[in-house]
């Protein structure tokens, strides 16, 4: 496992603790991040275009997509289970808005199961760490979107070297300790999140690499309070003929 690529061993182990994290995901990810889990994704939502296709890759149970609000969404996931629990979540919360059923798809970012240029916007949140193949998802990513069409990626922070191990400290023995407490258990499945943290790369490597995968307009900044950074992205637009 190293900044870009996770290994097949470990990423199917990482899939199986991260089933596990669905009874109390939301619950640890506000302790975690003291709360400020919600204004993130509150952010991204405000960077959605009012209208057109979006793509939430790594969806989870739901967190971020039943909040999406009058837009037509496709939420993917690797995990059955999470999608399952999240058409249940975020179909319940559209219905009651009125708006249209989102659709869910199982896949990976790797290998997405869409045509070219389908979607308007692609975002994914506090999943990218967890990609087995980070240069080859943002190709994929390139390719589904629309020309002119924006990737939003959230994810931890890491300015450097300090900062990592401030974060690492964090992880392992403050949410740690609370991850054990609350799922009953010393080998909770917050360990694997510990170390895809330890593994992910700086907010400038992932910054350089979307340029690298020829997204335009790139920009990454740590938001506060330094926990996390916004990346976004545009897929080039069509050159005139």
């Amino acid at each position: 496992m190293d900044s870009e690529i996770i290994g097949q061993e470990d990423w199917g182990e990482l899939q199986k603790n991260l089933e596990a994290t669905i009874p109390v995901y939301d619950k640890i990810n506000h302790f975690a991040t003291l709360g400020q889990v919600s204004r993130w994704r509150k952010i991204v939502r405000k960077k959605l275009p009012d209208e057109g296709l979006i793509l939430e890759i790594g969806c989870g149970p739901g967190s971020f997509a039943e909040d999406v609000r009058g837009r037509d969404l496709v939420c993917l996931d690797p995990i059955p289970e999470m999608l399952r629990i999240a058409k249940i979540r975020v179909d319940d919360k559209r219905g009651k808005r009125g708006d249209s059923r989102a659709k869910f798809v199982q896949g990976t970012a790797e290998d997405l199961p869409f045509e070219d240029n389908l979607f308007d916007t692609v975002c994914t949140l506090f999943s990218f760490r967890d990609w087995y193949d980070k240069r080859k998802g943002l190709s994929e990513v390139r390719r589904v979107l629309k020309p002119g069409g924006t990737l939003i990626i959230v994810d931890p922070a890491k300015m450097n070297y300090f900062h990592g191990f401030l974060g690492h400290f964090w992880m392992k023995y403050w949410v740690g300790t609370y991850a054990r407490i609350v799922c009953k258990q010393k080998e909770h499945p917050w360990k694997w999140l510990t170390k895809t943290y330890i593994n992910f790369g700086t907010t400038k490597k992932y910054t350089k690499m979307l340029i690298e995968e020829g997204f335009e307009s790139v920009s990454g900044k740590v938001i506060f309070p330094g926990m996390a950074t916004i990346w976004a992205g545009k897929a080039p637009e069509l050159e005139n003929s």
